[in-house]
């Protein structure tokens, strides 16, 4: 394995910003279709090998890479090494640039992507061919909306009516909230308040990495209008809710990479590549300040809302 690096590109605001970094929210378009590779014609007798694709050299990237190959080592690490040649390249591109830096070459490889958002994972896979895009896969870095609606559940304790704001970026994921929410469309041509009088009435606000919605200029409207219809944001990563969402379920660099360890174990046992996906484990931030002013009260179930890893044999 070698790692490769490649060139990549008001306190409320910061914190945002934040956010969306996080998520890697390097939004730059509108998931593609599931696929799966089937072992007759996908699997090279000489076995696989890896390489963690980056595109930058910061404290965060290198944290990510060194605890992937410590979790993929052991996966790859039965084939001979005199074939290493000879096997099938498995890439793990880290965040949205390394995602379009593979996605870029002309290979008989795969390709796990992580810590890119559904909206990015679209953007780079839907102008591919149909072969290209089934030989690749991705963990979302946003939480699974199933995982934020339970959430919203063991806050509230009973039934409420949840809002989510698409556009044209995220329309791809209706049909995914269709039915566990009222959905708002927005055009970014249109003022931000206007969509949030029009879900004035519903009690929590489901919100999703989208930059045409969450961004900058919107994003304090949003929290301070949803403040005073005194409706709840379950933002889409931790630091969002330190900007003043009510709560989240998140993933943590060690969760994020177990799930694409667990998928890289599945491929290279069965050939098989596991379609795009939400993360599976995860880990849960409440607002405490926020959730008092809202009347919400919080419960040790939900505090401890998470989903661990297994602990894995080396």
């Amino acid at each position: 394995m070698r790692l490769a690096v490649a060139d990549g590109g008001g306190a409320l605001r910061r914190a945002f910003r934040g956010a969306c970094l996080a998520v890697g929210l390097a939004l730059a378009g509108t998931a593609a279709g599931a696929g799966v590779i089937s072992p007759s014609n996908a699997t090279d007798p000489s076995g696989f090998r890896f390489q963690i694709v980056t595109a930058d050299d910061s404290g965060v990237t290198r944290r990510i890479a060194d605890d992937l190959y410590k979790q993929l080592v052991p996966i790859f690490g039965g084939f001979r090494t005199e074939l290493a040649q000879h096997r099938r390249m498995v890439y793990v591109a880290i965040g949205p640039v390394a995602l379009r830096n593979v996605a870029a070459r002309k290979c008989d490889c795969v390709v796990i992507a992580a810590f890119t958002s559904s909206q990015v994972w679209r953007s780079v896979t839907e102008s591919l061919p149909p072969a290209r895009a089934l030989s690749m896969t991705a963990i979302y870095a946003e939480p699974a909306p199933v995982d934020q609606l339970r959430l919203i559940e063991l806050l509230y304790k009973r039934p409420v009516r949840v809002a989510a704001i698409v556009s044209s970026n995220t329309g791809f994921l209706k049909p995914t909230l269709q039915g566990i929410a009222e959905l708002e469309h927005y055009d970014p041509s249109e003022d931000i308040n206007v969509v949030l009088n029009r879900i004035g009435k519903t009690e929590v606000l489901l919100a999703m990495p989208d930059r045409s919605v969450y961004n900058t200029e919107n994003v304090r409207n949003i929290l301070l209008s949803t403040y005073r219809h005194n409706q709840a944001v379950i933002g889409f990563s931790a630091d969002m809710v330190m900007a003043g969402a009510l709560a989240t379920t998140y993933s943590t660099i060690e969760q994020i990479n177990a799930q694409v360890a667990d998928v890289a174990n599945e491929f290279v046992a069965t050939g098989e590549l596991a379609p795009p996906q939400f993360p599976r484990y995860f880990s849960t931030v409440i607002n405490e300040g926020v959730a008092r002013s809202l009347d919400v009260a919080v419960d040790e179930a939900a505090r401890n809302f998470t989903r661990r890893p297994p602990v894995r044999r080396q």
